[in-house]
């Protein structure tokens, strides 16, 4: 019976469901993931946390995850543009943004901080176009092409609305793959659903006394977060992290932030002190820092309610001057 039994274990181990082997890109999409995840695999990361996806250079080491993976997630050639001839129309991809877009014209969630209404495709549209029309824009020539996302926006996961969407695709693409923990993934998707609703409703009431503050920002990524809790960006600059900005550069953004009346400008936890104090020197604004890749957030179930608290926290602090 014990030979028996010794001979069978290699058998049963075997017929075990191996964990999918998930790899994400960026943070935030490593966030949402292990909510789906959570009790099944957790999912692993591309690029180091904070790293940017604008300009990075794949290592021998990051090909063999890329082809080792069971399911690579990434928002697209829009934002990772080094994944396009590698990835394109691979099975064991999901490019988000493709996915996302056409969500869009289906409805998009827009609130009060006491009214939760879907809006039409069109009419938010039509206000994020005037929305980013109305944003001022300084900045180094030669600086300018590192952020260029072409006419659409990759910052999808900043959303709450796409961050539900796109734990829905992937709970959906998981349970095709795995379908012995598709219930799993179900009931992680039900929990992450009903901990987004509490936690968009915390951050549109912990923002909006902020609505009337006006803001600068480093990096034009934030759209789709302004827009879904009314925030009024004033404009956004293009410098280089590592540089200070030149003189001319410098005084066309202090007229702009006066002009404004700008409260706050938020860099990014990559700047250096130096070129953010450049920046401010001799003006009203205060300076806040964003961090939209959740570089600091603990990985886990809870993950995206944390990075969404964090933004949220970082930006009523500075605007309300607490």
């Amino acid at each position: 019976m014990r030979a028996f039994l010794l001979l069978a274990l290699p058998l049963l181990l075997c017929s075990q469901a191996r964990a999918l082997d998930v790899l994400t890109t960026i943070k935030p999409l490593q966030l949402l993931a292990s909510a789906v995840t959570d009790g099944v695999s957790e999912p692993e990361l591309l690029l180091a946390p904070g790293t940017s996806p604008h300009d990075y250079a794949l290592r021998p080491s990051d090909l063999r995850r890329l082809n080792q993976a069971d399911l690579v997630v990434w928002i697209g050639p829009e934002l990772e543009g080094f994944l396009a001839p590698l990835l394109g129309d691979k099975e064991n991809s999901v490019a988000l943004l493709a996915l996302i877009e056409p969500e869009e014209h289906a409805h998009h969630g827009d609130h009060d901080q006491d009214d939760h209404h879907h809006e039409s495709h069109d009419n938010h549209d039509d206000h994020r176009d005037e929305h980013h029309t109305d944003k001022i824009h300084i900045g180094n020539q030669d600086d300018d092409h590192d952020h260029d996302h072409g006419d659409k926006d990759p910052h999808i996961w900043l959303d709450p609305h796409h961050g539900e969407r796109i734990a829905t695709l992937l709970a959906q693409r998981l349970s095709l793959l795995d379908p012995a923990n598709a219930e799993r993934y179900q009931r992680n998707l039900a929990a992450f659903r009903a901990g987004l609703r509490e936690t968009d409703s915390a951050v549109a009431e912990r923002l909006a006394p902020a609505r009337d503050k006006g803001y600068f920002v480093f990096h034009d990524a934030y759209g789709y977060w302004e827009d879904h809790y009314r925030l009024p960006a004033r404009g956004y600059f293009t410098v280089n992290p590592e540089r200070a900005p030149g003189a001319q550069t410098v005084g066309r953004i202090h007229q702009a932030l006066r002009e404004a009346q700008a409260e706050c400008v938020f860099a990014e936890p990559q700047f250096r002190p130096a070129v953010v104090e450049a920046v401010v020197r001799n003006t009203q604004a205060r300076i806040g820092i964003l961090d939209p890749l959740a570089t600091d957030i603990e990985v886990g179930p809870q993950g995206y309610f944390a990075f969404m608290r964090q933004m949220a926290e970082a930006m009523a602090g500075c605007l309300l001057d607490e």
